[in-house]
C-alpha cells in the first residue's frame, strides 16, 4: 500500500519538527495533517449511511458488503478489531492522496523521505494534486525519473482510531468485490505489523495478507461472478508482475554493468520499448484488449518500476511463512513480528531462507 498515511505521523510530529531541525518541512506536515483532518470530518459511521434515506441504493449495498468483510477480517484473518473501515467518507475526488516517487536516471534505487513514527519511505504523499505535480516537476528538473500516481486508500497504522479510524472511501468502495476486500485486508495488515524504515518488508507483508485473505473470503462466498472477476484480475496482475520483473532485472543488470553512461541510456530506452511491445502483445493475446495498464506502460521508468519491487519481492516468502505456521494467523503474525525485529539485512535473509 503505497498510500501508507503520513497524516498520523504528521500530527504526532508537528510539535517536534523545529526542535529536530525539520522546520523546512513544516509546510508539508501541515498540509498532511490538514488533509487527514478534512478526511476525518467527512466520515460518518457506516450504520449512519445505511439508515440515511438519501444514501444511494448501490452505495448501501457496498457498505453492507464492507461490514461483512470487516467482520471477516477480525474473525477469520485475526486482524485488528478497532474503528478502522467502519465509517465511510465521500472525498469528491478520484484519489485519497497522490504519491510522488523518484529514482536516478540509471538506477532503480528510490529517493527516500523520512517522517516521524513511520520512518523513511520511498515516496512523498499529498492530499492536493497541485502540490504533488509541483514536486514531480521539481524532481524531473533535477534529472530524476519520476512517477506520480493516485492512491485509493491509505493507512495511519491505527493512529487515528481514537478519531474514528481510517474510513472507507469513495475512491475504492465501488470496485470489484475482490478488490474491496483486498484493500481492507491490506490496510489492516499495516496496523497488525509495521517495521520502521523497511517499505519492502511492510508492503510485502500486507500484500501477502491481502492475497491470503481474499482467497479465503471468496472461498466462502456464493457469487460465482465475483470469484471469476477476481481470478481474471489476479491473472492480469500476475502477468503484469512477471513482465515488469523481467524488465527490472534486465535494467538492473545494465545499470550495474561496465557500459558507458550513454550506452546505458540507450540500452534503457531499448528495454523500455521492448517492454511496451510485450505489453501490447499481452493485452491483445491474453487480456482481450483490456487497457487498464496503458497509462502505466506509457510512462514506465525507473521510479515506477522501482516502487513495484517494494510491493512484491518478499510476498512469496511471507506466503511460505504462512504455510510453515500451519496456516494459523496468530502464529504467522507472531513469527512475522519476530523476524521484523531482526536487523534489516538479517530480516530479509531470514524470510528468503525460510529459517
Amino acid at each position: 500500500m503505497a498510500g501508507l498515511g503520513l497524516a498520523g505521523a504528521a500530527l504526532l510530529g508537528l510539535g517536534a519538527l523545529c526542535l529536530g531541525g525539520g522546520c523546512a518541512d513544516l509546510g508539508y506536515y501541515k498540509q498532511s495533517a490538514a488533509g487527514h483532518l478534512d478526511l476525518m470530518t467527512r466520515a460518518k459511521p457506516v450504520d449512519d449511511w445505511l439508515t440515511d434515506s438519501q444514501t444511494p441504493a448501490a452505495l448501501q449495498q457496498r457498505l453492507v458488503l464492507s461490514k461483512r468483510m470487516r467482520d471477516f477480517s477480525v474473525q477469520e484473518l485475526k486482524l485488528p478489531d478497532n474503528a478502522s473501515y467502519r465509517a465511510y467518507a465521500d472525498l469528491q475526488r478520484p484519489a485519497a492522496v497522490w504519491n510522488v516517487v523518484a529514482a536516478p536516471a540509471l538506477s532503480m534505487t528510490l529517493k527516500t523521505w523520512c517522517y516521524p513514527v513511520t520512518g523513511c519511505v520511498g515516496y512523498r504523499g499529498y492530499f492536493d494534486r497541485v502540490e504533488a505535480d509541483a514536486l514531480a516537476a521539481q524532481l524531473r528538473a533535477q534529472g530524476l525519473d519520476v512517477y506520480l500516481y493516485g492512491v485509493p486508500a491509505y493507512s495511519t497504522l491505527g493512529w487515528s482510531n481514537w478519531l474514528g479510524g481510517d474510513p472507507l472511501l469513495n475512491t475504492f468502495v465501488n470496485g470489484a468485490e475482490g478488490d474491496l476486500a483486498r484493500l481492507i485486508f491490506h490496510e489492516l495488515a499495516h496496523q497488525q505489523l509495521y517495521v520502521a524504515d523497511d517499505t519492502l518488508f511492510n508492503e510485502s507483508f500486507a500484500t501477502a495478507v491481502e492475497r491470503i485473505g481474499v482467497a479465503l473470503w471468496l472461498e466462502q462466498q456464493d457469487s460465482v461472478a465475483a470469484k471469476a472477476q477476481y481470478l481474471q484480475l489476479q491473472r492480469r496482475r500476475q502477468d503484469f508482475r512477471e513482465l515488469t520483473k523481467r524488465t527490472r532485472d534486465a535494467l538492473d543488470q545494465v545499470y550495474r554493468g561496465a557500459l558507458s553512461e550513454e550506452e546505458k541510456r540507450q540500452a534503457k530506452d531499448a528495454l523500455l520499448a521492448q517492454t511496451r511491445a510485450e505489453y501490447a502483445a499481452l493485452k491483445q493475446q491474453r487480456w482481450d484488449g483490456f487497457a487498464g495498464y496503458d497509462a502505466w506502460f506509457a510512462g514506465a521508468n525507473n521510479a515506477s518500476l522501482g516502487v513495484l519491487a517494494a510491493y512484491n519481492d518478499l510476498v512469496g516468502d511471507f506466503e511460505r511463512l504462512f504455510q510453515a505456521q500451519g496456516r494459523d494467523f496468530d502464529r504467522f503474525y507472531a513469527e512475522a513480528a519476530r523476524i521484523g525485529a531482526l536487523p534489516k539485512a538479517q530480516r530479509h535473509a531470514t524470510l528468503r531462507d525460510g529459517h
